[in-house]
């Protein structure tokens, strides 16, 4: 039988791109001037060189949504919702959705505009710039499936960005421990923020106790890295490499993009 993840993603190494949103309403560096219109036009297109370059998924998220909270505001859900709804029928592949850092927005947002899939971090304990962070990954996921989304997969980012774990096991203890009891779909391995990549040795040492388990890369993947990512990953999320000059909070670069894929594909091949 297949798995949630291998219904949406196939059989092979996922690459999935993200479509950061600029700043929404409730976030302090939100362009009240720009508005609504400006988002939607960022978004558009994003979507539109992404789905060009040929990824096989992409993911809404509101990283611009400086400092990051635990308990999102209602009206920056609610806005990624509705850009989300604007630009739904030109949408051609899987989409994800992560509202930072909140688990129960996040399945929300997805119940809500029928994504294929969420990424969180809904295991663990840390201190962080946000302060002290304990997700409960058992109240989102019966929250999920009170949503009527069971279908829903969840992928486990298993290494906090911005964050330290206060846990003393480690990183592959934590992981495998976290498919033992919290059931994700797939376990994401991160740098330490935003565009820094996870180790190698982290990401082996992960996939190396989780064979069964999807693992994917979840930072930091570059053109000149792509090829040795998955060597040892189930795929990858990507983000930052992207964008014009590489820079996170710039716009997606048609150009960058293309070759990323072209990347992929030869990598695919060998």
């Amino acid at each position: 039988m297949r798995t949630k993840f291998q219904k949406v993603f196939g059989q092979g190494k996922p690459v999935i791109a993200m479509v950061h949103i600029g700043a929404l309403p409730g976030s302090p560096l939100y362009d009240a001037e720009a508005g609504l219109a400006g988002l939607l036009e960022g978004v558009r297109k994003d979507l539109k060189a992404l789905q060009a370059a040929g990824f096989d998924a992409i993911m809404f998220g509101n990283e611009n949504d400086r400092p990051y909270a635990f308990n999102v505001d209602t009206a920056s859900t609610a806005t990624m919702a509705f850009l989300i709804g604007q630009v739904r029928s030109e949408i051609t592949i899987p989409f994800g959705v992560n509202v930072l850092w909140d688990p129960m927005s996040s399945i929300a947002l997805a119940a809500a505009t029928g994504a294929s899939f969420v990424r969180e971090i809904f295991t663990g304990t840390y201190a962080s710039d946000m302060g002290p962070w304990t997700p409960n990954a058992g109240a989102a996921m019966r929250y999920r499936d009170s949503l009527g989304r069971r279908d829903l997969p969840l992928l486990y980012n298993v290494s906090a960005e911005f964050a330290h774990s206060l846990d003393q096991r480690s990183l592959p203890d934590r992981a495998r421990s976290a498919v033992f009891s919290s059931i994700p779909d797939a376990i994401l391995v991160s740098g330490a923020i935003t565009g820094e990549a996870a180790a190698m040795s982290d990401l082996e040492a992960v996939k190396k106790v989780l064979p069964d388990t999807p693992v994917l890369a979840n930072t930091g993947v570059k053109h000149s890295t792509i090829t040795d990512v998955l060597r040892v990953a189930d795929g990858c999320i990507v983000g930052s490499s992207l964008k014009v000059d590489g820079h996170t909070w710039n716009a997606v670069d048609p150009d960058r993009a293309m070759e990323f894929m072209r990347l992929v594909r030869a990598a695919r091949k060998s």
